[in-house]
């Protein structure tokens, strides 16, 4: 396997190691996040990219397990480094554009595939102040010791702009990149505020309910994770389980 690539802003505008159909979807995601026309919602995400502190990778594929452990080791290499880079940093994996579009639900099973995958290779255990039950309000996917807030975008994402881009897309957050932001505290609430304004407009749909507070009572994680187009059709269960033997990670595809 090839050592693990992550890159900042800059690294991407100059590598000419990074594929077309990388630099194509990158570019999309660039124009998202600085519009001025549609300010995008997530304004942590866009401060930390005007500031050069998101990180990035590109995978070639979903299917094939090398590219899935080139995944796990670059979101490993992440976690390893992000206190370093700044409070609004998260980390943007790209996946290669397929070349049909999928439904909603294939995307969610992919998505929900790939975390489950990225569990089984952890080399660490689960942090022990965080419940390994998904329906606890505390729970958070975990990684490489640390909590981190998953989103999931994706092409099928028409209507939920805010969750839309050109082809597959993962980011992570690490929870410590929120401490500070809570329901509690002045940044917390004007954060809140302005994103569900420019979610109003942004998005063709509203707000969806599940978007809350980390650790409030009525909170699960898990469900802000992956967000549909409508807000009536989100899953009832959790599709992640608590990690399995080594002998069941996957030795093939995952789909």
């Amino acid at each position: 396997m090839k050592p693990p690539s992550i890159y900042t802003r800059t690294d991407i505008e100059r590598s000419t190691r990074i594929p077309s159909w990388g630099k194509s979807v990158f570019k999309q995601f660039e124009q998202d996040l600085l519009s001025e026309t549609s300010p995008f919602p997530c304004v942590l995400g866009v401060e930390g990219f005007k500031n050069d502190l998101l990180r990035f990778a590109f995978v070639r594929s979903l299917f094939e397990i090398g590219s899935l452990q080139q995944f796990a080791a670059s979101l490993r290499l992440y976690m390893e480094t992000f206190r370093t880079i700044g409070r609004n940093t998260s980390f943007v994996v790209f996946f290669e554009p397929s070349q049909d579009v999928k439904t909603m639900e294939e995307y969610e099973k992919q998505f929900w595939d790939a975390l489950q995958y990225l569990h089984e290779l952890d080399e660490k255990e689960w942090p022990s102040h965080i419940p390994k039950d998904p329906n606890d309000p505390m729970w958070e996917f975990c990684f490489h010791g640390e909590p981190i807030f998953v989103v999931c975008n994706s092409p099928a994402h028409e209507k939920r702009k805010s969750r839309r881009s050109e082809t597959f897309m993962m980011t992570f957050q690490p929870r410590w990149v929120f401490e500070g932001i809570s329901a509690e505290t002045k940044m917390g609430q004007q954060v809140k505020k302005v994103v569900r304004e420019r979610l109003e407009t942004y998005d063709e749909v509203e707000v969806h309910p599940a978007l809350g507070w980390y650790g409030s009572v009525t909170n699960r994680e898990w469900q802000q994770y992956f967000l549909r187009n409508d807000n009536e059709s989100s899953l009832r269960k959790c599709p992640f389980h608590a990690k399995r033997s080594a002998e069941h990670v996957h030795k093939k595809s995952l789909y």
